[in-house]
This record gives C-alpha cells, sequence and structure tokens, in this order.
C-alpha cells in the first residue's frame, strides 16, 4: 500500500480532465476525456484510466472546479469544490510563483486572471460566444479539411497577413469564406484568424484588465503556436506555456485538495464510481427566481441537488463510504 494520492477533476463542456498527486505533490497522471455531453460517463472513464494509481494508494483528499463541479463532487464525494478562477490560478501559481497574468481559452470560454503577490486581484470570463474558443477553431479545422493540430504550424507558414472579423463567430467564419473566395492561402487566412482572435481577446476579455508579466497562457487553445505567436506579437512580450497547460484546472484542483487536506476524506472509493447516476430537474416556483434544480441520484436515491439560488434542496451527503 502506497503513502496516498490527491485528485484533481475538472469537468468542463467539452473536456473532463483528471490529475493524481503523489503525497509530495508530484504529478502521477493526467488524463484529458472529451466530455461529449455526457459529465458523468466522461467522469467515470476518467477515473478507469486512473484507476491503476488509486488501487494501491489510499485517496487522501479530491478536488473538483469545471462547471460540473459540483456533479462530480456528489458522485465521487469531493472534500474541495472550488471555481474555476481559483484552481486556474493555483495551477498556475504551482508552475510559477511569480506569475502576473494568467489567459485561459478553453474549449467553450475563455478567462482572464490578474494575480498581485499571488492573490487573485482581478478576473473576467467570456462565455456568451464562443469565437476564439476551442470549439470555434475545431469546426473551422474541420471546415477546412485541416487537423486540428496542424492548424498553428500552417498559419506560421503565412507571408501575407490577413485582417479577419474575429469578434464574433458567425462573422469570423463570413469572412474566412470570403478571404477563400477571393483565392487567398490558407496559411494567411489561418494567421489573419489567430491574430484577429487574439485582439478580440483583449479588447472584450482583456479589457480595462492590468496586464502585467510574466504572463502564462493555459487551457487547449495554447497547443496552437499560431495563436501563442499571434498573442506575443499583440502583447510584445514572451508568454510562459505551463508543461500541464491542457489541465491546469485539475492540476490546480488536486493541489488545493492537498492543501485543504481534510483529517479523513469524504472520497466514497473507486467502486461508487460504478454505481448507476442518472439526473432529473424541475423549475423551482416558490419565488421569483424560477431557479433551474437538479438532483443527481446514485442508485435511484438522490444524493445532490443544486442550481437553486437559496439552497433550500441543497442535499446533505450522507453517502456511506464503500472503500479507501
Amino acid at each position: 500500500m502506497g503513502k496516498g494520492v490527491f485528485i484533481g477533476i475538472d469537468v468542463g463542456s467539452v473536456s473532463t480532465n483528471i490529475v493524481v498527486l503523489d503525497d509530495n505533490q508530484n504529478l502521477l497522471s493526467k488524463e484529458y476525456i472529451r466530455t461529449q455531453g455526457r459529465p458523468i460517463e466522461a467522469i467515470k472513464k476518467g477515473f478507469d484510466a486512473v484507476s491503476r494509481f488509486t488501487k494501491d494508494n489510499p485517496v487522501l483528499s479530491v478536488g473538483t472546479t469545471g462547471s460540473g463541479r459540483k456533479l462530480a463532487a456528489a458522485m465521487i464525494g469531493a472534500d474541495v469544490v472550488k471555481n474555476e478562477i481559483t484552481a486556474h490560478a493555483v495551477g498556475a501559481l504551482k508552475h510559477d510563483k511569480d506569475v502576473r497574468t494568467v489567459i485561459e481559452i478553453g474549449g467553450q470560454d475563455s478567462k482572464i486572471i490578474v494575480l498581485n503577490d499571488s492573490i487573485v486581484t482581478d478576473f473576467a470570463m467570456n462565455s456568451v460566444c464562443a469565437a476564439g474558443t476551442g470549439s470555434f477553431l475545431d469546426q473551422q479545422a474541420a471546415r477546412l479539411g485541416i487537423c486540428i493540430e496542424d492548424f498553428g504550424r500552417i498559419a506560421l507558414e503565412s507571408t501575407t497577413e490577413l485582417r479577419i472579423a474575429g469578434r464574433c463567430s458567425v462573422f469570423a467564419e463570413s469572412d474566412m469564406i470570403h478571404k477563400q473566395q477571393l483565392g487567398n492561402n490558407i496559411a494567411d487566412i489561418l494567421a489573419g484568424l489567430c491574430t484577429s482572435l487574439a485582439r478580440n481577446y483583449l479588447n472584450n476579455v482583456g479589457k480595462g484588465k492590468d496586464i502585467k508579466s510574466p504572463i502564462m497562457f493555459q487551457g487547449g487553445v495554447a497547443a496552437n503556436p499560431g495563436i501563442v505567436a499571434a498573442f506575443e506579437k499583440e502583447l510584445e512580450q514572451k508568454i510562459l506555456i505551463p508543461t500541464h497547460f491542457d489541465v491546469m484546472g485539475a492540476f490546480g484542483s488536486a493541489h488545493l485538495a492537498c492543501i485543504h487536506r481534510p483529517v479523513k476524506s469524504q472520497f466514497l472509493g473507486v467502486e461508487a464510481i460504478d454505481d448507476d447516476f442518472t439526473t432529473t430537474s424541475f423549475n423551482c416556483n416558490d419565488c421569483g427566481n424560477n431557479c433551474e434544480v437538479v438532483n443527481l441520484k446514485r442508485n435511484g436515491i438522490i444524493v445532490g441537488s443544486w442550481g437553486d439560488k437559496c439552497q433550500k434542496y441543497l442535499q446533505p451527503l450522507k453517502q456511506e463510504k464503500i472503500s479507501s
């Protein structure tokens, strides 16, 4: 039996990421699972992938984050549940304690985090328009018939800077099609898109923010060298790309689990992940908020509820620990 592990889970709309740390906070494993609209299945698949590390090691603490953090917490019995801003900031600081600005662009949203003396002093998120997010870039790569992995490399081959309307995903796609019809080559179009998306991010998400160096870029889009080059050109400085840029939310969540390690973890055990989980929802009309409340059932029994602003349906997680 090992000394134990810490687990961090980031459940997003595009990916579900799981990170396992050893008792010295060294990364043992990271998993990037496509959520595909089925977060319960993605969480199960992720735990199956890291089972070799939890089989002979007690789970000391678990943290969850992301839009599905409450779902994951109710499924597995989490000890720490934090929003994405906190998790990504902690992940960035674990990579570089001096970082001042974090640019994070994921599959469906983007955010900026400003830190001063390792404390979050400002942040902003853009979850309304998909322009510049990973899913939009995936769509454009598929439409052009290129692999998303080749997107950035091809963009860097550009010799002519084109201007693409990047403020809105609909306008951006229309402008790209127009440029194709005019005969512009793909490399120049992709480079123009990278530049316009970087400008759009800085003019909207980063508007009014005090962007200072060191700047860290994380999230799946950080794998695109074309976007990285566009940000460096607009900001006129180098940008740090952390080693685990694609799972920084889960990475930070695992470290939060370590920082806030309880005397006894609420983790329900690996076997509990195999239970039958279903969700139901209803509209509460008890007041003018008309909240949409979600119930999570484990083997037919409600084990978690969320979505109500007054938290009247909040279920205490009185779940039996199956194993450690």
